[in-house]
């Protein structure tokens, strides 16, 4: 391994991140779901880690995010916690596990920490779910927000198409940034919005924001590990970037692999006891 390819190795923090905004530093964040990938992302230098709840398609193929549990969220975020040694890590509130009542929300949440070892919480919603926030909050549990295209709400929007492109939706986007950061929200992700108004979002709230299809003018970045490291092959929207392509690489080497045990080249001589 090569370390980290930052200066700076100490554990990243929720206080840190609001620092680097203060500083104008962008913020790198990838998701990650098992113990092999997580420390590969934490020594490579990234400063978070969500455990995403799109470890229901990545992992398991669902075509949603929807079928997550609490259950399987802690499970995946306890591989990343054992790997990790300096950044942030972020864990999902999976579906159901906050919408019924705040008394819940605070409630998985707890067990969530507890149970994981993350370091913060991420959750999808505005002013509708504020009072879930604030009691987390007061719970002592850092919390992320997540506003734009919020993907536990598929059924209702109906689609994966860039939000808040209408001057209603819009406003209302602003006002639910501005108020998960009043009430106390280390950072909010934005989702699929106009790179002009995620801009205009960024600016207005003191805590960073960390885009994803969100253009250039948010405080920092995440994608789906799988996605940017060309893992997956179907799914191509305009704001992902491909740093490798590891399907190629994979395939190749489990091709050659199937041909030397077929051929009896492997193991040889060197490689027997």
């Amino acid at each position: 391994m090569a370390g980290y390819l930052v200066s700076d190795t100490r554990k990243v923090t929720t206080r840190r991140f609001i620092e680097m905004k203060e500083k104008g530093e962008r913020i790198s964040m990838l998701t990650s779901y098992d113990y092999t990938t997580a420390g590969i992302v934490d020594q490579a230098g990234i400063d978070g880690i969500l455990i995403g709840d799109s470890a229901s398609n990545v992992m398991a193929g669902n075509a949603t995010t929807l079928p997550m549990t609490v259950d399987q969220m802690i499970y995946h975020a306890r591989a990343v916690v054992r790997a990790v040694k300096r950044a942030l890590v972020v864990c999902d509130m999976p579906f159901g596990s906050y919408q019924v009542s705040a008394q819940d929300g605070v409630a998985n949440a707890i067990r969530i920490m507890k149970e994981s070892g993350c370091d913060a919480l991420k959750i999808e919603g505005g002013v509708e779910i504020l009072p879930t926030v604030k009691r987390i909050l007061d719970a002592g549990i850092p919390v992320m927000g997540h506003l734009g295209l919020t993907p536990q709400s598929i059924n209702k929007f109906g689609t994966y198409a860039v939000r808040a492109k209408d001057a209603e939706e819009a406003d209302k986007l602003m006002a639910d940034a501005i108020a998960l950061a009043e009430a106390g929200c280390f950072a909010v992700t934005l989702e699929k919005v106009p790179a002009k108004l995620a801009a205009e979002v960024s600016k207005a709230i003191s805590v960073p924001t960390i885009g994803i299809g969100a253009g250039n003018g948010t405080d920092g970045q995440i994608l789906v590990v799988a996605d940017m490291l060309g893992m997956t092959q179907g799914f191509s929207p305009r704001f992902l970037r491909r740093y490798a392509n590891l399907a190629d690489v994979m395939t190749d080497a489990i091709g050659h692999y199937v041909t030397d045990v077929k051929s009896g080249d492997f193991p040889n001589e060197s490689e027997s006891y």
